[in-house]
């Protein structure tokens, strides 16, 4: 068959998606340029924002789509988008970072830690890069992304002013929320995009995927706490804050129903949302249990997501015959690097439509997707969640792309390692 050659808007929007990749490793320089207090700082704080980049440009593309393609094309494509997940996500980290939720996990983590014949801040910061990521293959990995990033925010970042420590602790935390979600077949958006098709169940995952990601997310947040358990000692108080006033045990238990039913119908946003508005309104009942609500942090979370749905969506003329090119070990290495420039959901879905694939191909799709998942903010859906949760407590408010993927890159090649492994 013929290869087409791509319409001009698909090369509009590829070279648009190349534009906000760059733009992403710049927001430093947008951001001293905002410092600078201009006539136009509020303009250059805008684009120092990670997460309104794939957003701005998406609408850039929408104008010249619908310049170049018409008014209607361009509403056709806004329409066949599939925005479910930016929704989810949203809902899922407000209603994850709400107090109660909150509570009872510092609760049951200051619980495990008191049990244990250690420093309880090395303890806690253990857990939160392993047991926490993996509970995304439960809760989803946005609401264990949410959980972990506020945990290390409140209990080691706001304390610990180290950058090493910030970058390294930054990058575990994103690669081991990336592949432990891969116990079942429903909590992870890559794996998610592909198990339907592919035919995979969640015991298919725990015992094709679950023990290598187990075994990895243990070993990174088991180098990370002996790297920096001096730092902790030294910084991080052992005992853990307490709210000034307790939440009732009704209330942690509405929050926690909330919490279950949008999972339970992440894939029906007419669900989950109304079940969101609904939460908004109790918590408005009862003020004087809340802190507040990441509305913001999550719509910013969200719109970032979309840009990249918009975006990604015409990225498939190149793509797709790419992964259909290559050989399954290579494939895993080009599914790894590729996920640093793309969400790695919208990788293996393209990778979904290959035909004739066999099953070491589609293993290795899918495990390169989620290995590479650490090495960038758009590498995952979730990173976008801590990296908003986690940006205010690092030097200058913002957080370097570059530091980051190199933070990652040792986790990263960690699960590389455990993936690969035969058997």
């Amino acid at each position: 068959m013929p290869v087409m050659s791509p319409s001009p808007v698909e090369l509009l929007a590829t070279a648009l998606f190349a534009i906000a990749i760059l733009h992403t490793f710049s927001v430093p320089f947008f951001a001293r340029l905002a410092h600078k207090d201009g006539p136009h700082a509020g303009f250059w704080h805008l684009m120092a924002e990670v997460e309104v980049v794939f957003g701005v440009w998406a609408f850039v593309l929408i104008v010249g789509m619908a310049l170049l393609a018409g008014t209607a094309t361009t509403v056709e494509y806004m329409d066949t988008r599939n925005f479910t997940e930016p929704l989810f996500v949203f809902a899922i980290m407000v209603i994850a970072a709400s107090r109660p939720i909150l509570d009872l996990v510092m609760d049951a983590v200051a619980g495990i830690a008191a049990r244990v014949p250690a420093h309880r801040a090395v303890v806690t910061y253990f857990i939160t890069l392993s047991v926490v990521p993996l509970l995304g293959s439960l809760i989803t990995e946005p609401a264990a992304m949410t959980l972990a990033a506020i945990m290390l925010r409140d209990t080691a970042f706001r304390r610990i002013d180290n950058t090493r420590f910030q970058y390294l602790t930054l990058g575990v935390l994103f690669v081991n929320i990336s592949i432990g979600g891969v116990l079942t077949a429903y909590a992870a958006p890559p794996v998610l995009m592909v198990a339907s098709t592919f035919g995979w169940d969640s015991a298919f995952m725990a015992t094709h995927f679950g023990w290598r990601a187990a075994c990895a997310v243990v070993l990174n947040a088991a180098v990370a706490t002996l790297l920096f358990r001096g730092l902790l000692v030294r910084h991080v108080p052992a005992k853990l804050e307490v709210h000034r006033h307790k939440i009732p045990v009704a209330v942690a238990a509405v929050h926690l129903l909330f919490l279950i039913g949008v999972v339970l119908f992440a894939h029906h946003p007419a669900i989950f949302m109304g079940m969101f508005l609904l939460f908004i309104g109790y918590t408005t009942a009862y003020k004087r249990f809340q802190d507040r609500l990441m509305i913001k942090e999550g719509l910013m979370v969200g719109f970032f997501l979309a840009g990249l749905i918009v975006l990604g969506g015409l990225q498939k003329w190149w793509l797709q015959d790419l992964l259909g090119s290559l050989s399954p070990m290579a494939l895993y290495w080009g599914a790894t690097i590729l996920t640093a420039v793309t969400d790695n959901a919208a990788l293996t879905y393209l990778g979904s439509l290959v035909e004739g694939s066999s099953e070491a191909w589609r293993y290795m799709l899918v495990a390169g997707a989620v290995t590479g998942g650490g090495l960038t903010v758009i590498a995952n859906a979730p990173n976008p969640a801590g990296f908003s949760i986690l940006k205010p407590t690092f030097a200058g408010g913002t957080i370097s792309p570059l530091f980051l993927l190199f933070g990652s890159l040792g986790p990263t090649i960690v699960a590389a390692v455990f993936f690969l492994l035969p058997g």
